[in-house]
């Protein structure tokens, strides 16, 4: 993966700022998720030298914040038992410090819920988005508005769904 990052020099000038992949990546045994950008409640400054995905990899983002991020899903081997699916999304959850999203998981380990609006675009394979009482097929292209909402990503193809996904910290009622 390739990430260009653009800024300014001290004169004021567009400059690229960086260019190569991204500073870190988790969870490539399940597929991986891949920081691009982050921001916080602070103003943006296009002047500094901080590369804003260089920091730990949390599920949401911070108070007012958002998160540019790349993420695939690798299909499912048949056959796992249900207790070992909801050890591995546990485990998952827990490492991008989002254990508590996941509220019910009754409909399928991966569920989850966070407090923020998601725009994201499946880019290649064949996806199942997953609601409390609904479910769509997805296609590369299709784009979902996720809107703080419980739900899961079920990879159905043979080959890894591929997503990019703009989060955006949100007050949900």
């Amino acid at each position: 993966m390739r990430r260009i990052v653009t800024g300014h020099n001290k004169e004021g000038k567009s400059v690229i700022m960086s260019d190569g992949p991204p500073p870190k990546s988790i969870g490539e045994e399940v597929g991986g998720l891949f920081e691009l950008w982050n921001t916080d409640n602070s103003p943006v400054d296009s002047k500094d030298s901080v590369d804003r995905a260089d920091t730990d990899i949390l599920l949401s983002p911070p108070n007012l914040g958002t998160k540019f991020r790349y993420f695939q899903i690798n299909p499912l081997p048949e056959g796992i038992p249900n207790d070992v699916l909801n050890q591995i999304a546990h485990d998952n959850f827990s490492q991008v410090g989002a254990a508590d999203a996941r509220v019910d998981t009754t409909r399928h380990p991966a569920m989850h819920k966070t407090e923020t609006i998601d725009y994201i675009i499946l880019l290649k394979g064949e996806v199942t988005l997953l609601l409390d009482e609904d479910e769509v097929d997805l296609k590369p292209f299709d784009v979902v508005v996720q809107r703080g909402t419980n739900h899961a990503w079920v990879c159905k193809g043979q080959e890894p769904a591929l997503f990019i996904a703009v989060l955006i910290d949100a007050e949900i009622t």
